[in-house]
């Protein structure tokens, strides 16, 4: 006879299982405290608002899991991030600066993938964090994708089939439960939906044949749950329905559960973005998300929310909405994850904070980051950058008028102009916004002969109309111009004229560091266009 690891829990123990909350700073708050005692919440999410420093980051998790256990849970928390990376790393500086996936894409070497998924794990393992909120299997064949872009591993299903399936290994390795997102593809939307509901228009043999492709090899490779995305489907949608997949039995039980026969834990993308709070309502949207076949719902913000939704999971029961049937089997699919990955026994020690930051990661770091920069084109042959001791260079650093909420929004440039100053002193630099793009013109034509050599950097600039003027207007001065992209490779779209144009994919420190190497000929230029910009350059193979 079946034996069943929710035998023994009540109704509301199982339900407060299926729920996945935030708070608000760097210490146990009162109301998570009740949510894990009083609603038996079973797992919590971590943003940058909670980290700070490693130690104070090791002892939040601590006393989180101090207090399941004290409440009597069966196991410890699921305690999740997002730690993707690149520009989506919630942890800072904190721990070692890994590359993001497109970086990861333009090396294109699934094993370095496997071997940065395994280092990342092992730190986010010594923090005492067991799941991590990635990788992210979309698709980005969209240049104007305002939030997944470099998220995204590349164009190329294939290719980003590859590396899903070798970051699921690496993060399987290390013990840390993976997330597979935002089923089933967020890549080719032109809408955040952190802000508004995005549509996907195609039909299922067209998401067989490009979407859904680096999310079979995710669970092939053993992704331990998927993350649905806010998106609507009408192809595949109730047509009468403009909601999200989220709380979509098609998507959820009918695409997920059935035609691709995944058994994993299936977990909402965050419901209080706008996609959903603005449309069915987040307490609402937990009770639809749970009907269409989600095991976890994360409400990552407001506890009224939180309370709300749980709240409202216990009258849709009572009004016979649902079955605790339903309730029981989701509970079931979390506490045997829970079973085989997590243990009181493990819980991290402050001695395993030594693994962070060192010399092995540092050195696979660099070695990454070595092989990222990509030249995409330098006709004039500006490259490698000889300049006289008494020859200006001007550094102009272009600010994006708005990030993805999902972006980490700090911005390395700085040490960027300080990586060129140690190659290069005499050097000026100017950092242009939107609002002062104007004056800032003003400035640099004043003195535009002084400059034998223009460096611009662009942050997205494809969708950021300001930018793209801005690179026009300078180069009619007719001086030697380098492009640097700093985020998504599509800055190009904006600025064609440009002859010298080098991507980074993500304005990290060491990434700008490997740029400038690049720039100055002491390392040579590997990474490969794993984009396509349209009318331009194809797919780089």
């Amino acid at each position: 006879m079946q034996q069943y690891l929710t035998e023994g829990l009540t109704l509301e123990e199982q339900i407060g299982q299926l729920f996945v909350a935030g708070l608000p700073g760097l210490t146990v708050t009162p109301e998570i405290k009740e949510l894990i005692q009083r609603y038996h919440i079973g797992g919590i999410v971590l943003f940058k608002r909670n980290l700070q420093n490693i130690q104070q980051i090791q002892e939040l998790t601590q006393s989180l899991q101090q207090i399941a256990r004290d409440a009597g849970h069966r196991y410890p928390l699921l305690i999740s991030i997002d730690q993707e990376n690149g520009m989506v790393r919630r942890f800072g500086d904190s721990t070692t600066v890994f590359p993001g996936n497109m970086t990861l894409g333009a090396i294109d070497d699934p094993d370095l993938t496997r071997e940065i998924a395994q280092a990342t794990g092992r730190e986010m393992k010594a923090l005492g964090i067991n799941m991590n909120l990635a990788p992210v299997a979309d698709v980005n064949n969209n240049p104007a994708n305002p939030v997944i872009g470099t998220r995204s591993f590349g164009e190329d299903p294939q290719r980003v089939a590859r590396h899903v399936a070798a970051m699921v290994q690496g993060y399987r390795d290390t013990g840390v439960i993976t997330s597979l997102k935002h089923f089933p593809g967020h890549g080719d939307t032109a809408v955040d939906s952190h802000l508004a509901l995005p549509s996907l228009p195609y039909t299922l043999e067209r998401l067989e044949s490009l979407e859904l492709i680096p999310f079979q090899a995710g669970i092939k490779a053993g992704a331990d749950s998927i993350m649905i995305g806010h998106l609507y489907l009408p192809a595949l949608m109730a047509a009468n329905e403009t909601l999200p997949a989220t709380v979509s039995p098609a998507i959820v039980r009918e695409l997920l559960r059935h035609k691709l026969g995944y058994q994993g834990l299936i977990i909402t993308d965050c419901m209080e973005m706008n996609a959903v709070a603005e449309t069915i309502g987040v307490e609402r949207g937990a009770v639809m998300a749970l009907q269409a076949g989600n095991d976890l719902i994360l409400i990552s913000h407001q506890y009224t929310r939180q309370k709300g939704g749980i709240e409202a999971t216990k009258q849709a029961l009572q009004a016979g909405e649902m079955t605790p049937q339903a309730i029981r089997e989701s509970c079931e699919r979390v506490l045997q994850l829970k079973a085989r990955m997590l243990s009181w026994d493990t819980l991290p020690t402050n001695d395993q904070l030594a693994i962070i930051g060192q010399p092995d990661h540092l050195a696979l770091r660099d070695r990454a980051y070595a092989l990222s920069t990509t030249v995409v084109r330098d006709t004039p042959q500006l490259l490698p950058l000889s300049l006289a001791p008494e020859q200006r260079l001007l550094v102009t650093i272009l600010q994006p008028s708005s990030y993805t909420f999902a972006a980490d929004k700090t911005q390395a440039t700085e040490s960027f102009v300080g990586e060129l100053r140690q190659r290069h002193a005499n050097i000026e630099s100017v950092v242009v916004t939107a609002e002062n793009a104007a004056e800032s013109m003003r400035g640099i034509d004043r003195r535009a002969s002084d400059f034998a050599m223009i460096i611009v950097v662009t942050v997205n600039a494809n969708l950021d109309h300001y930018q793209g003027e801005f690179v026009r207007q300078m180069l009619q001065y007719g001086k030697p111009t380098i492009g640097l992209a700093v985020y998504n490779p599509y800055d190009l779209l904006a600025m064609p004229q440009l002859g010298t144009y080098l991507a980074t994919y993500e304005c990290t420190p060491p990434a700008l560091s490997a740029a400038a190497g690049v720039l100055f000929g002491e390392v040579a230029a590997r990474g490969k266009l794993p984009v396509s910009i349209p009318g331009m350059y194809s797919l780089s193979s």
